[in-house]
């Protein structure tokens, strides 16, 4: 073989093996383009709570697309223990979270630069067991959480950086209700302010009653005025206003119904004025209303079953009647809490117990939700918010 030969076969070698490698490095760098591109989903964001006595660790994020219906797999936020109720500033700057343990806390986070994290900023005590719900004031000035386990309502004070100030204000609640044992003492669920930042509404499942307490300009708040008291055994737990008529809704764990009254403004008191069960007439198996929520128009209202696992939809009048008009299936177990997206077009469900997410999507004329197929698994959450 001549050197000339042999140089001709090295020279088509060379471009045959450079030819590869060019055709390598190019389908790498597209499967890398691809990659970065399923890293950032967008999207609404959605915040979950979860129960950590399994495999969650904290607060966790999703995006949720309000064009597709899908939602992106939970990223962790930040770990925290029992992060069971969560509450996002009203800028969407600041979350803050109680870690429902025996000695609750109450925590405020900041979001990294590309809201990938959360960073605790200040922490206080409750001044109770089995913190299970927080919210802040219109002003975003005053913190509101409901014990459960100690069946007490604590009030801390925030500044503008997040940072709680002094200790809780802590009341105790005093009495029982039928349903033994879990009215054996009082059990304070929820609380929210008026629209005036007046009153305090604290919504006690022990006790059977809605308690009111007034504000004044420091955040300071006076003695206890029962609002409403709710018929034996109901175990009052959450409350919704509506959104623009005069008009609140309670719902009862324990006798699975709705309530809906009209508040006095002044008075900080509540009259009655319907009462639905949210259970189909001849289901009679236990079963645990959680969570409400009203249609963004008000004219659909929604409460979740547990045990039953069904989503109650009713119609809701101009004066506050109800009409129970369907019961939908969570396609889960345990539907703790649920959330509407912002353009009133979806509903998504935390079921505790099947450690799934559900999507549905809400027919806006019927107010009907129907399963979209769409769902993500994590375990124990029981908060979502957008």
């Amino acid at each position: 073989m001549t050197y000339r030969t042999t140089f001709k076969h090295i020279s088509i070698l060379s471009i045959f093996l450079f030819a590869i490698v060019g055709c390598k490095e190019k389908k790498e760098a597209k499967t890398e383009t691809t990659e970065i591109k399923t890293e950032k989903p967008m999207g609404l964001e959605v915040l979950i709570g979860t129960y950590t006595k399994e495999e969650s660790q904290g607060i966790y994020k999703a995006y949720f697309d309000e064009n597709t219906g899908t939602l992106s797999k939970p990223q962790l936020l930040v770990e925290t223990e029992n992060p069971t109720f969560l509450y996002q500033s009203q800028d969407k700057k600041r979350v803050f979270a109680v870690n429902e343990v025996k000695e609750g806390k109450a925590i405020s986070f900041n979001w990294n630069e590309d809201r990938t994290k959360l960073t605790p900023v200040s922490e206080k005590l409750t001044g109770g067991s089995g913190p299970c719900h927080i919210t802040l004031n219109k002003a975003q000035t005053s913190v509101a959480i409901a014990n459960y386990g100690s069946g007490t309502f604590s009030l801390l004070q925030i500044n503008e950086e997040g940072h709680f100030l002094g200790e809780a204000q802590v009341r105790n609640h005093k009495g029982s209700g039928p349903v033994l044992p879990a009215q054996k003492s009082a059990h304070a669920h929820y609380a929210a302010f008026d629209a005036n930042d007046k009153y305090v509404y604290v919504v006690d499942l022990g006790i059977d009653k809605v308690l009111s307490y007034p504000i004044n300009a420091k955040g300071e708040f006076g003695n206890e005025k029962t609002a409403l008291q709710m018929d034996p055994g109901d175990g009052p737990r959450h409350m919704a206003f509506h959104p623009s008529k005069d008009l609140a809704f309670i719902i009862n764990e324990h006798s699975n119904s709705v309530v809906s009254v009209s508040p006095n403004h002044e008075t900080g008191t509540f009259t009655r004025i319907d009462k639905k069960s949210t259970l189909p007439e001849n289901f009679t198996e236990p079963s645990f209303c959680a969570d409400i929520h009203l249609s963004a128009d008000g004219k659909f209202l929604y409460g979740s079953n547990r045990g039953h696992n069904s989503i109650a939809v009713f119609s809701v009048s101009d004066e506050g009647k109800l009409d129970l008009i369907d019961t939908v299936s969570v396609e889960g177990d345990w539907p703790r809490n649920f959330a509407l997206s912002p353009n009133g077009e979806y509903m998504l469900v935390a079921n505790q117990k099947s450690n799934n997410i559900t999507v549905f999507k809400i027919d806006t004329k019927t107010g009907i939700p129907s399963y979209t197929g769409q769902q993500t698994s994590l375990s124990m959450p029981v908060c979502l918010k957008f």
